[in-house]
């Protein structure tokens, strides 16, 4: 039997024109595309009429599929010769699993490839017009996950190292746990005032921004109702929204 091949697709931050052209070709292309919960649905619509499309629906706490099945899925579709996407949200690599999903790949003898995609880290702030470096502001950057693995008893993440150590923290999949971040990079030294923004529903037509402060953000964040997905932005080029906001004005 033929062995088929799976392309690993990063499908963007949201809006679909953000998809890359490659991404694009190869989900035009496919037999099978197994597909995320954070994605634009409008994506499945450039899928062949003929192709099968598996929802994988992943959303914190909400596995329609479990990793471990997701990865058998992968095997074996490829494994009987068909061309499969599995389609990402953001890039396959940041926050998403798909190093994972290659090793399983890998080991199961299946051809494959990542088709990166643009990630929510640069394109979400983007969108709501606070550029992560700027000269003069801010020339180094750090990504964190707010939302680590719960089988995990003790975090890996060293806040009181972060706090200072560049000059914007980018922080996703953190809304659930924001009270307790923004505590811990102020005892870590952040100063209370540095500006902050929350983003929710980045590049998209619900797109939010809520700016404030570090001692701000997490009670104005359920104040107002904000739902996920977010990503909290620490810096001072967060002070840049007000003059270099776009989207949310044009929408």
């Amino acid at each position: 039997m033929a062995i088929g091949f799976v392309s690993l697709v990063g499908a963007g931050p949201g809006d679909p024109e953000l998809m890359t052209v490659k991404g694009l070709r190869r989900l035009r292309e496919a037999d099978v595309v197994v597909y995320d919960a954070l994605m634009s649905t409008a994506l499945l619509h450039e899928c062949r009429p003929d192709a099968v499309l598996i929802d994988a629906g992943k959303r914190a706490g909400q596995h329609l599929l479990s990793q471990h099945a997701i990865n058998a899925l992968l095997v074996a579709q490829a494994g009987a010769g068909r061309a499969v996407v599995r389609l990402k949200g953001g890039d396959p690599y940041i926050f998403g699993r798909g190093g994972e999903e290659a090793l399983a790949l890998t080991a199961a003898g299946i051809a494959w490839e990542v088709v990166p995609g643009v990630s929510s880290i640069s394109a979400v702030p983007a969108y709501a017009g606070i550029p992560i470096t700027y000269r003069g502001i801010a020339s180094s950057v750090a990504v964190v996950t707010g939302h680590e693995d719960s089988t995990r008893c003790v975090s890996t993440i060293n806040w009181n190292a972060l706090a200072q150590a560049t000059d914007t923290l980018v922080i996703l999949m953190g809304l659930g746990r924001l009270t307790a971040i923004t505590a811990q990079l102020i005892a870590a030294g952040r100063p209370a005032h540095t500006p902050a923004a929350l983003i929710t529903h980045g590049t998209t037509a619900g797109q939010e921004t809520l700016i404030g402060t570090l001692a701000t953000i997490a009670e104005d964040s359920i104040r107002t109702h904000l739902t996920p997905p977010a990503m909290l932005v620490v810096g001072d080029v967060v002070r840049l929204h007000a003059e270099l906001r776009w989207f949310d004005v044009l929408i």
